[in-house]
């Protein structure tokens, strides 16, 4: 959840502090090396921070290429080489018309061509969207991951870093066992919680 990304980040700048004298590298390999930072962040940093020549593949840039070129309502549920292939294809060989490219197309799935309510009459690709062409047919793949949050392990661990972060003194291990039901859905998210550094446990059991 956010505080592992928050202690991501914290990594990558004390990283960048290290290896590269405080300044954000603009090599896309040096950016890949830092903690945390995966294929999407790199290329994204390269392109709209640096403006250079990268794909930039998130979820509102797929779901337009998926509609656009492909003529499916939905990409898949994960980014596949077929989708790394064409999003290079398409990328523009000027770099810094490529870094608008990227930007644009993002700007455009998120604004225009979103998931639920895509405004077609609006849309500057109408003409050329193979998914418009074909009648906008409903998807037929396999069903969408929706972003649950209930009942999941980072719902676990937001409700003891809650109880954790309010409290005054040490916590004692009984009232963090009030926090959740199910044990050992509990017990692996403050252990989780132990090996990412975010709760350190007292000597005598408490958290502080």
């Amino acid at each position: 959840g956010y505080p592992r990304r928050a202690l991501r980040l914290h990594g990558a700048a004390a990283a960048i502090a290290e290896r590269h004298g405080g300044d954000v590298p603009d090599d896309h390999a040096k950016l890949l090396a830092l903690p945390g930072v995966g294929e999407y962040t790199a290329s994204a940093v390269a392109s709209f921070a640096y403006g250079q020549r990268h794909p930039v593949l998130d979820t509102n840039v797929r779901r337009v290429f998926a509609r656009a070129v492909t003529g499916v309502q939905y990409p898949p549920n994960a980014t596949t080489a077929a989708e790394r292939k064409l999003a290079r294809a398409l990328l523009p060989e000027d770099e810094a018309t490529a870094a608008g490219w990227a930007a644009a197309t993002m700007e455009l799935g998120a604004l225009v061509c979103t998931a639920r309510s895509p405004a077609c009459g609006r849309c500057p690709i109408a003409a050329r969207c193979a998914w418009l062409a074909a009648g906008s047919p409903a998807h037929d793949g396999p069903a969408r991951r929706g972003q649950t949050y209930a009942g999941t392990d980072r719902q676990v661990r937001g409700k003891l870093l809650a109880v954790l972060r309010e409290a005054v003194g040490p916590v004692e291990q009984a009232v963090l066992d009030g926090v959740w039901d199910e044990p050992v859905q509990r017990a692996r998210a403050l252990d989780g919680l132990v090996a990412d550094g975010l709760v350190e446990p007292l000597a005598d059991g408490a958290y502080p």
